[in-house]
């Protein structure tokens, strides 16, 4: 059989064409690009050099290194009561919010009658604004009219004063953030869909029970799924900010509970207009995001499992 070798000529002739498709293919990039660049690139460009710099917007930036860091880590008690409640609250909301969203997927993926009304229904949290649900959330753990105490008087418990209470205050914002689970819930249903039904077929007709199928096989191949949910739980779990602000203020009340980092960011650029400093603290949040979604994924290697056996 004759093998054609290209010549000098065919590769000249394909190099136009290979010219204009990348120059489409960049043609159709370049709105993402722009974005990425103008609205992503830049500010934190911008932040980063602000972070050295004495700046409260009606003055221009004073250069003063690195006074805004040590102002930060040795100066500011407010700086690691902040960095102690996300953490908290991250440590705490996450796991529950994979476990739930899982657990509610679970149940969206069985084939009974009408699922689909249930599957809108569980996703209709997530298209709440955040302020209304806040709101309907503080209604809600009301000391002498909230249906939560209510319901606990009634079974002899003596219920907390939840927004008040400073060892309460936390667990309450942590419970209005597993309300709107609709994303995480579709992300999971999509990894169940994508399960071959013959491996779990299989599993039962050699008589493994629902809960080692799920454990067997089910959840090691949502694995991926896990680790998508994961990283965005994460990222969005520092960024913790109208729930708190509505609930406590730029203080944090009660005692600074819920004062969250996204809060105290906000408090010293927009109430005390120290932009600088803000952008320092801006600055350690964006690291803190970026080392531990490393971490995350650096894990990964260890316990995410993929159809076709890789890691």
């Amino acid at each position: 059989m004759a093998i054609a070798i290209p010549t000098r000529q065919t590769q000249t002739r394909a190099l136009p064409r290979l010219n204009r498709e990348a120059r489409a293919g960049l043609l159709f990039v370049l709105p993402w690009l722009i974005f990425l660049v103008v609205f992503t690139t830049y500010p934190v460009l911008g932040t980063f050099t602000l972070s050295f710099t004495d700046y409260s917007v009606i003055q221009a930036p004073n250069w003063i290194g690195l006074d805004n860091y040590q102002r930060m880590f040795f100066q500011d008690p407010s700086f690691w009561t902040a960095v102690k409640n996300s953490v908290f609250y991250a440590v705490v909301s996450v796991p529950l919010r994979l476990v739930l969203a899982l657990l509610l997927a679970l149940v969206l993926n069985l084939g009974v009658r009408g699922i689909s009304v249930y599957r809108v229904i569980f996703y209709l949290p997530a298209l709440v604004p955040p302020v209304a649900a806040t709101i309907v959330f503080m209604l809600m753990f009301n000391l002498d009219t909230g249906p939560i105490n209510v319901a606990l008087r009634a079974i002899g418990l003596s219920p907390p004063d939840w927004l008040r209470d400073p060892v309460w205050a936390k667990p309450a914002l942590i419970i209005l953030g597993l309300w709107p689970l609709g994303i995480e819930v579709l992300v999971f249903l999509a990894g169940l869909k994508e399960i071959p039904q013959d491996l779990l077929d299989a599993a039962s007709i050699d008589g493994a029970s629902r809960w080692r199928r799920l454990v067997g096989i089910t959840i090691p191949l949502l694995t991926p799924v896990i680790l998508f949910n994961l990283v965005i739980g994460v990222i969005y779990s520092f960024q913790v900010f109208t729930p708190a602000l509505i609930i406590g203020g730029t203080t944090g009340e009660p005692l600074e509970s819920t004062l969250m980092y996204m809060v105290l960011i906000y408090r010293n650029a927009f109430r005390y207009f120290s932009m600088g400093y803000a952008a320092a603290q801006a600055m350690i949040l964006f690291a803190a995001v970026a080392l531990l979604t490393l971490l995350i994924f650096r894990s990964a290697r260890v316990w995410v499992h993929y159809e076709g056996g890789e890691r």
